[in-house]
């Protein structure tokens, strides 16, 4: 179904706030333009996403790859940056942020200083990799995807890193630790959690 063509448009964007001007056939009174969002300020961080957009002539299969270069850049995403991907790749906001809260990789929130990442794949949980999300719960007050007040650490939770031979696994910055236990990740944790600024 297509739409009828409707008045012609201005060219270029209006300022924020601007009027509308009336239309002598309606004669109806000038309505205010709502203010539109600021473009995402443009710096290196910013070049590189646009420049992974240009690259894939911002079509909408650019997505993930747009996310990922974002993510890099950003440390996460927010909500004006999924507004301008959505906008640049001409994509419903909906499906940029389907995709975003889809992926565990991605994350909507500033993430900690410091990343502790707990497996939570059959052999690691099977291990006790619940027991090691519970003390962190328990001891710290951190859930899956928290960060504490001080953004010292972020707990994150991944299905697999592919060393179930040392299960059970968290990736503390980076540094694989397996057959780690509850008391020992707790130990860890606290220590960067609560380092000094």
């Amino acid at each position: 179904m297509t739409r009828p063509p409707g008045p012609p448009r201005p060219a270029g964007p209006r300022a924020p706030g601007a009027v509308k001007a009336s239309t002598p056939a309606t004669g109806q009174a000038p309505t205010p333009t709502p203010p539109q969002a600021a473009p995402a300020q443009v710096d290196k961080r910013m070049k590189l996403v646009e420049a992974t957009m240009r690259r894939h002539g911002f079509r909408g299969n650019a997505l993930i790859e747009t996310l990922h270069t974002a993510q890099e850049a950003y440390g996460y995403l927010d909500d004006g940056m999924l507004r301008h991907v959505a906008r640049s790749l001409k994509l419903p906001l909906s499906k940029v942020y389907g995709v975003a809260t889809f992926y565990n990789l991605f994350t909507l929130k500033p993430p900690g200083e410091h990343a502790c990442v707990v497996c939570l794949g059959t052999a690691c949980y099977i291990k006790g990799a619940g027991d090691l999300m519970k003390a962190a719960d328990d001891t710290l007050g951190l859930k899956a995807g928290g960060t504490t007040p001080n953004r010292k650490l972020s707990l994150l939770t991944a299905r697999c890193f592919g060393s179930c031979a040392l299960a059970p696994v968290a990736v503390i910055d980076g540094e694989v630790a397996g057959k780690i236990g509850k008391d020992a990740l707790i130990a860890r944790l606290r220590k960067l959690a609560e380092e000094p600024a």
